[in-house]
């Protein structure tokens, strides 16, 4: 049997970490001393504890480090799949911002330099149901939260114009691919104004909408009609790392069974603490066998609870009749996804039970 000590210094892991996984549930020792509370390890979980060490070298948080060492061979390939892709998608960020750091500094050194407008050729019909997708989530308080108060257009994916809101308790995102793009790729924030202003010039529109970007200046041009407004001219909350969820369970229903669950539901009143606001709450359950009860009624193996009128708008600004749910555990953010529109999702922040 080897201690504490010496387990730590022939895994790699130390002492501290060697008590966190323990008092975590995650890699306890073999026997612990009544009498001392010393903790002694047996020679078979040196492998363990090495591994341990690895994938805490590759950044794995502290769910997948349990499904890897509880799983089977197949659950523990996925979680090692799901996380380097998280690491690529994270190097692909760091690139892109990067990118912009070159653009700024050049921007800099060489003030006097024009910057060239963006111009994007969009279907209207596409770029109206991606605004429908996301405008519900936008925060209404452009004095509060600035940053915020409008829809983010991020073009720097490269072929595909990425919208997305926020209030900080969801996210909302929905993309449309351009016909044709000219100029920088765009990444700024169009103030709510003018995303309504844009919505009602796609009302019920066919063909293709121009919209520029040129200094602070947005102008979306479609059949003769003009919407003008001004960019806001800050930077947008990093809202990638919560594109890259680890859901332990997916459901796929339909959006009317969902919507018959949450009406049957009792109602629980919550308090938001940020600003003493009241609202309803929804309760999902998923039962060991993957079944969903959006009622909250099942004996559950997973539970998380949101905010009931987010939930509903979420399902709604889909505009599908099937969804998909993914929850990761009752701290995690609830997804929302739609099959027939894979770039359309909403992210909701659980409530604490």
């Amino acid at each position: 049997m080897r201690s504490i000590g010496e387990m730590a210094r022939a895994s790699g892991l130390g002492v501290s970490t060697l008590r966190f996984y323990d008092g975590a549930g995650v890699f306890g020792p073999a026997r612990v001393d009544p009498r001392t509370g010393y903790r002694w390890y047996a020679p078979e979980q040196l492998a363990d504890a090495r591994l341990i060490a690895r994938l805490r070298r590759v950044g794995m948080p502290l769910a997948g480090i349990a499904q890897v060492l509880g799983g089977g061979p197949g659950e523990a390939r996925a979680v090692l799949d799901a996380h380097l892709r998280r690491l690529e998608d994270g190097l692909a960020d760091a690139r892109r911002e990067l990118s912009t750091v070159r653009s700024l500094l050049e921007t800099r050194e060489h003030p006097m330099t024009e910057t060239r407008p963006t111009r994007l050729t969009l279907p209207a019909a596409g770029l109206a149901a991606a605004l429908e997708a996301v405008r519900f989530a936008v925060h209404p308080d452009a004095g509060a939260l600035p940053a915020v108060a409008g829809v983010l257009f991020d073009g720097t994916d490269g072929g595909v114009l990425r919208l997305v809101a926020t209030d900080r308790y969801r996210l909302a995102v929905s993309e449309v691919r351009p016909a044709a793009t000219e100029g920088p790729a765009a990444d700024v924030i169009a103030p709510t104004a003018f995303v309504d202003g844009l919505r009602a010039l796609l009302a019920a529109a066919d063909g293709a909408v121009e919209l520029t970007v040129e200094g602070t200046a947005l102008t979306a041009v479609l059949d003769g009609r003009t919407v003008r407004g001004e960019r806001v001219d800050l930077d947008y909350p990093d809202y990638r790392p919560m594109l890259r969820t680890s859901p332990t369970h997916r459901v796929e229903l339909s959006a009317g069974a969902l919507r018959a669950g949450i009406g049957a539901a009792p109602v629980r009143t919550a308090r938001r603490d940020q600003d003493g606001a009241d609202f309803d709450v929804a309760e999902l359950a998923v039962t060991a066998d993957g079944t969903l009860a959006a009622d909250g009624s099942a004996e559950g193996a997973l539970r998380v609870q949101v905010n009931r009128d987010f939930l509903l708008e979420a399902v709604a600004a889909g505009a599908g009749g099937q969804l998909v749910l993914e929850l990761g555990g009752p701290v995690a953010p609830l997804a929302i996804r739609f099959p027939e529109r894979a770039g359309t999702f909403s992210l909701l922040m659980p409530v604490a039970p």
